[in-house]
């Protein structure tokens, strides 16, 4: 598969790094090229240095002949609009897009982005952690 991931911070080069081990073809697409350091020795896709919400820097990174895009930045509007083009403009044909309020991942899905919110999930999970022991005691 084809993969041009948005993002290269911790979760953005991890995915990365997952998708490169397992044979897929990655590229990395970050405004900051210092973020590459991230990416392992060994990793063997591509790095380009751009703004995802700009369609040239997009198209230098390749997203024309890309199977799947992930958004995965600090910003939710960065990553919803950066979608939106993948999807609208490109036609990507899987687009996922991480989200941090759970609110704007609610609307985004809505509007028909594959979305992630590390928020809602990780607030189920602590919640389940904490309760756990309560709820098998009942």
């Amino acid at each position: 598969m084809n993969v041009l991931i948005m993002g290269s911070g911790r979760l953005g080069a991890r995915i990365a790094t997952l998708l490169d081990a397992a044979g897929h073809n990655v590229t990395v697409l970050d405004i900051n090229p210092g973020s590459f350091r991230r990416l392992p020795e060994g990793f063997r896709g591509s790095r380009a240095v751009g703004n995802g919400m700009d369609g040239p820097a997009l198209e230098r990174a390749g997203i024309q002949n890309m199977d799947a895009f992930m958004a995965v930045t600090q910003g939710d509007n960065r990553n919803y609009f950066a979608s939106m083009m993948a999807r609208e403009i490109y036609h990507v044909p899987r687009v996922l897009c991480r989200i941090y309020d759970p609110v704007r991942e609610q609307i985004f899905r809505e509007l028909g982005l594959e979305t992630f919110s590390p928020t809602s999930i990780g607030a189920k999970i602590m919640v389940e952690m904490l309760l756990g022991g309560e709820q098998g005691e009942r």
